[in-house]
């Protein structure tokens, strides 16, 4: 199962864990689906740590899950921060508050094991992630220009199969 965002910068392409993160992963592709992240901003933007999306208005302070509510945490042994290309869910720095948001890392992080639900990887556009990765950003880490996903690519979604 993956999908591809589509950024004003190059495609990411994304392999999602559905099975070990079923409720992450059953969230984060209804919401691309329903075009939730089309024209959604990366509004922080930190080189050496992550890029971060999802969140509709673009201030890092909104988004919520398809539940209309925040929903638990899927944190697995098996899945760590320790890599280029890590896909995981943004919360409220406790835990069980996962929403819309989420961000891909720059390089490993073990201090966010544990505390990140973790849900993807990145399989392809590593050249778009340096790109990302360079772009000028503000006292705040918020990038100078605004960059977009355009739009999120699902291939072969199995939770929408599952519904019909």
């Amino acid at each position: 199962m993956s999908i591809t965002l589509k950024t004003d910068h190059g495609d990411i392409k994304i392999e999602l864990f559905c099975l070990a993160t079923p409720k992450t992963c059953e969230n984060f592709l209804a919401l691309c689906a329903s075009g939730y992240y089309d024209n959604c901003k990366f509004h922080r933007n930190i080189p050496g740590f992550m890029i971060q999306t999802g969140d509709p208005t673009g201030t890092g302070k909104g988004g919520t899950s398809i539940w209309g509510r925040m929903f638990e945490d899927e944190i697995k042994s098996s899945l760590k921060h320790n890599d280029r290309g890590i896909v995981s869910m943004a919360n409220k720095s406790k835990p069980d508050t996962n929403g819309s948001q989420f961000f891909i890392t720059y390089e490993r992080h073990p201090h966010l094991d544990s505390k990140h639900t973790v849900f993807g990887k990145v399989i392809d556009g590593f050249d778009t992630l340096d790109a990302l990765e360079k772009v000028p950003i503000n006292e705040k880490n918020k990038p100078l220009k605004d960059i977009f996903i355009r739009e999120v690519v699902i291939h072969a979604n199995p939770i929408a199969e599952n519904v019909r």
